[in-house]
């Protein structure tokens, strides 16, 4: 099925992987793999969350089965796929904690046939390494048995935690966290943020378009202000610091976003210590007040306090009491600062 000439788009307009931000050398590999008529069975897309993993996966699929050879997004082919209902693209995601074995047996199954509509056959394991020891066994066997008509994507960001055996039989192709530019460029395009907000959510994103746009949706940038605030009035003396402490909130993902929040306000002190250059901070919106704090620490304070924040850190992963743990720590930041 071709789409109308008047939509088709021309082999100089191909668009293969418009839309995705940041990961040239992956989108490069895939597209001369497509141009040259040689697809790899089987390869595993592998990095942090967030970086556009499944998206390329999809875009992938589209550009395979596109009726015009270039991922028009025009064409039933392409339509298809981005409404999730395409028969021929086939996504697994995890139930529960694990990949189910009755999942990995369906695609097993559906790769015994040829395609329904398109020229390819696309399965995409979602969160890979969350496979069972069966689940995984029962992939290697379909690895061990590659077919022309079928793709199989692996997506995963822990890839140390996949088999050797299943490692070894995959196109790795790396997904390296996006610069803030382009995270940031994203979020206006995408999500029709103001440049100021767009730029904030980036830098303190990790080069992660999913944990900025998370970010938006959680309203990071207002508590990230209550509790930056906090920190410049928490440790001008050691019992503001103990009650600093208790700002930290009692969930886990609160703690561990504050954390976040904090380590990334040290390394600002110690960057804006070094070179004086505002434009290099996580926190580039409070510079004033990074340069304020800054000026009264010296490098090695700043070094050591990141030591005493990444000491208590470990401890609460390590199960620690958590209300002596975080005092402790605000108390000795204190008595540094």
């Amino acid at each position: 099925m071709s789409v109308p000439s008047s939509t088709r788009r021309s082999r100089g307009e191909a668009v293969f992987f418009e839309g995705i931000y940041g990961q040239g050398k992956p989108l490069a590999i895939l597209k001369r793999s497509v141009e040259k008529g040689r697809v790899p069975h089987a390869f595993l897309f592998h990095g942090m969350k967030g970086v556009g993993k499944r998206t390329t996966a999809l875009a992938f699929a589209k550009t395979l089965n596109c009726d015009t050879l270039d991922a028009c997004g025009l064409c039933p082919s392409c339509r298809k796929i981005e409404n999730g209902n395409h028969p021929d693209v086939v996504v697994i995601e995890p139930r529960g904690q694990f990949i189910k074995i009755e999942d990995i047996r369906d695609l097993r199954n559906q790769m015994r046939f040829r395609p329904l509509e398109g020229r390819k056959r696309i399965f995409i394991l979602i969160d890979a390494e969350r496979m069972n020891i069966t689940s995984a066994n029962a992939v290697l066997k379909t690895l061990e048995e590659p077919s022309l008509a079928n793709v199989l994507i692996l997506i995963s960001s822990r890839p140390y935690q996949l088999p050797m055996t299943i490692l070894s039989r995959c196109q790795k192709l790396r997904f390296h966290p996006i610069p803030s530019i382009e995270v940031a460029r994203c979020l206006e395009e995408k999500a029709g943020l103001d440049a100021e907000t767009a730029a904030a959510l980036a830098a303190s994103s990790g080069g992660s378009i999913g944990r900025a746009l998370e970010m938006h949706g959680e309203s990071y940038l207002a508590e990230r202000k209550q509790f930056i605030e906090k920190i410049g009035e928490g440790f001008s003396d050691p019992m503001k610091g103990i009650l600093f402490a208790g700002d930290f909130g009692k969930e886990r993902k609160d703690i561990q976003m504050r954390f976040e929040i904090l380590k990334n306000w040290y390394r600002d002190l110690l960057v804006y210590k070094e070179t004086g250059e505002a434009a290099r901070l996580v926190h580039r919106d409070f510079a004033d007040d990074i340069q304020a704090m800054a000026g009264g620490m010296t490098a090695e304070e700043i070094l050591s306090d990141l030591d005493t924040i990444a000491w208590a850190y470990d401890a609460l992963e390590k199960n620690a009491n958590k209300q002596l743990t975080l005092e402790a720590m605000a108390f000795k930041l204190s008595r540094q600062a």
